[in-house]
């Protein structure tokens, strides 16, 4: 631990002491990965984007353990892009790829068969939670298992190129790839497997906890702010606003909820505040402060409006 301290040289102490819990959910979540892999992807013949997808294609081809190609392709990206990632990014990435390599190991070696008979569907579901649970765990600590992310950031920095489209261009030409050794209906087992990692992925990164952000636009802001405040303990922010018609300067609500509290709050603006209230909902991949991270206070009281 004290070589991992002064490679990350320039944290403070409260900082650190995250580290031993990341390193563990690193390798919890590439232990899991690494399981899904070894005991639904590769028995049932179902492909892999990014550089793991590359990994299986060498082992279907030439017969070589993925655990050795996963550790000899990334090692070399890693080093190179290493200017690119931060000093604990960089570190957090080496150590989830070596811990990668090693479960890749090590797993086969238990002789695990989990029989789902011929029913691919479930193959492909259990192949992408084990996915989509085990690098939403790294992703959720700041980790990567090297690769693809590592190559999207060189790219973006030196090129310009936004990293989701240099993900999903790699992800294109290695499952187009893939097709060397599986065939079409397997592909397809393999994009469900895929549809189901990406979703279990964000709601592992988020805490499995969706919220909501919410704009409200209203001649009677006031009264809405007071009104989401007491009916749910929210706190709300004013937004400087103006129109781009009229020109008269309005505040503009905006508030962060959960997804059940949506409905309350569009109830209450307008059918009793504000009728003609113009409301904008959008996702908020994550929030971070009271009453989501942490508890927020009782609310006060109900609230109740007589519409006028």
């Amino acid at each position: 631990m004290l070589e991992c301290e002064k490679l990350l040289g320039g944290e403070n102490l409260e900082e650190k002491r995250h580290y031993p819990f990341d390193l563990f959910m690193i390798a919890l979540g590439t232990a899991i990965y690494a399981f899904g892999l070894v005991v639904f992807n590769i028995p049932n013949e179902l492909a892999e984007g990014g550089l793991t997808g590359v990994t299986l294609i060498l082992r279907a081809l030439f017969g070589i353990n993925p655990a050795w190609t996963s550790l000899i392709l990334n090692v070399p990206i890693i080093l190179l892009g290493g200017k690119f990632l931060g000093k604990r990014s960089f570190f957090y990435t080496i150590f989830a790829t070596a811990t990668m390599s090693l479960f890749l190991g090590i797993w086969p070696l238990f002789h695990i068969n989990i029989s789902v008979g011929d029913d691919m569907l479930i193959a492909a579901i259990f192949a992408g939670l084990a996915a989509g649970v085990g690098l939403g765990l790294v992703f959720r600590v700041g980790g990567t298992t090297g690769g693809s992310d590592v190559i999207g950031r060189i790219l973006e920095t030196r090129l310009g190129i936004p990293v989701g489209r240099t993900l999903f261009g790699i992800d294109i030409l290695v499952l187009s790839a893939s097709l060397i050794y599986i065939d079409i209906q397997h592909m397809m087992y393999t994009l469900i497997a895929t549809f189901v990692a990406v979703q279990i992925i964000d709601s592992v990164q988020n805490g499995g906890y969706a919220v909501r952000g919410m704009l409200i636009i209203s001649d009677k802001s006031e009264e809405i702010a007071q009104g989401i405040m007491e009916l749910l303990g929210r706190g709300v922010t004013f937004l400087d606003g103006e129109g781009g018609f009229s020109h008269v300067e309005k505040k503009i609500v905006y508030v962060v909820l959960s997804p059940r509290e949506i409905l309350d709050v569009k109830r209450m603006v307008i059918e009793e505040i504000d009728e003609r209230a113009f409301i904008s909902v959008m996702n908020v991949h994550e929030a971070i402060g009271e009453g989501f991270s942490y508890d927020r206070p009782k609310k006060q009281k109900k609230f109740s409006f007589t519409k006028t």
